[in-house]
């Protein structure tokens, strides 16, 4: 479904979410008692109650942050001064709080237990930028990547993601006030299948306005990249394999081939962000424990979760990132084969203890 214009997701999305989650929260009792009665009858313990309970909170956060996004933009003069950098610092503290909040509510309602292990941003390479690549499996492992970086490492993330995010309201006004790059569906197989000819001025490729995103990163900051594109799944899989063969990239594509739990890294953006960045060091990053929710089906499977997600860091200094281009595709899918032998020797871990 495409993405509605920007008036109507401000004009409509947004209030609508504000009036919604106050005629939920004045009938809740009802929701309550219904989901209550239907427990007995589902598999799990309080699957019914629980899912609710968490559907409904994650309501009420989102028309929270709408409404404490609005106060931010009437004190900035109306959206005057919305990209000082005052209140983009505000934006960034608004964000931890209001995750610090979701994820409490996880940990409480569906048992959900994250731990990083590894070497973190803040050991790593301290007063220094950082482009932070991730394995990309599963809802919600953009938001807990967030997570980490605001309040546990105390980073200012700049993120390349899809533009369907923008359909959660809160996600759309916050991150269109924060430096972001939304990728579009067209721009995702622009990528994947180069340039085409068309008529008109020349466009700024993809790489090109990632490489943009990236520039003059400081001590603090933290550059976002899912270098797959998507959610790993055995179709999107197979079809990255394909696609590698169809541009006569055969040693890519064994080598994909030869990857099952990750898709083939896809090196425009990355390589666009290395240069725009040279000083910044390379963390890498990988998980379980959402692996097994690619579906809607997956999902009501698995939640509530209880269960652990596990979160690995790597860290590479500026000075150990290769110079050459060819050399540095190879370094990305050497890294993304390590991260592939990490997931598949460590799925269990997100069983509960």
């Amino acid at each position: 479904m495409p993405l509605p214009p920007r008036w109507v997701r401000r004009v409509v999305l947004a209030p609508g979410t504000v009036l919604l989650a106050v005629l939920v929260v004045t009938t809740l009792p009802v929701w309550l008692i219904l989901a209550a009665a239907a427990s007995p009858l589902v598999p799990g313990y309080l699957r019914p109650l629980r899912v609710l309970w968490v559907g409904i909170v994650y309501l009420v956060w989102d028309a929270a942050a709408l409404v404490a996004m609005f106060g931010l933009w009437v004190g900035s003069g109306f959206g005057w001064h919305k990209r000082s950098p005052g209140f983009q610092r505000a934006h960034y503290v608004l964000a931890g709080w209001f995750l610090t909040v979701l994820f409490w509510q996880a940990r409480w309602t569906l048992r959900l237990r994250i731990d990083i292990v590894g070497t973190d941003p803040d050991t790593a390479l301290p007063g220094r930028p950082e482009l932070v690549l991730c394995r990309h499996a599963g809802p919600g492992d953009s938001f807990i990547l967030i997570h980490a970086l605001v309040n546990w490492f105390k980073r200012e993330p700049r993120i390349v993601l899809k533009d369907t995010l923008q359909w959660d309201p809160a996600v759309d006004v916050l991150l269109n006030r924060l430096p972001t790059r939304f990728i579009a569906a067209r721009d995702r197989r622009q990528a994947r299948v180069g340039p085409t000819d068309r008529a008109g001025p020349p466009r700024q490729s993809l790489a090109e306005q990632i490489g943009h995103l990236a520039v003059n990163l400081d001590e603090n900051d933290a550059f976002v990249i899912f270098p797959e594109g998507g959610n790993f799944t055995p179709r999107r899989r197979r079809r990255a394999i394909d696609l590698l063969r169809a541009r006569g990239l055969e040693d890519m594509a064994e080598r994909a081939e030869a990857m099952r739990h990750v898709l083939a890294p896809q090196p425009g953006g990355v390589l666009a962000a290395l240069d725009a960045a040279p000083d910044a060091g390379v963390i890498f990053v990988a998980h379980t424990g959402l692996d097994r929710m690619l579906t809607v089906a997956d999902v009501w499977r698995e939640l509530p979760m209880d269960k652990r997600i596990v979160m690995r860091f790597w860290s590479v200094p500026p000075e150990e990132v290769p110079k050459d281009r060819q050399e540095r595709i190879d370094w990305l899918f050497d890294w993304w084969a390590r991260i592939d032998e990490w997931v598949d020797a460590h799925r269990g871990d997100d069983d509960p203890a």
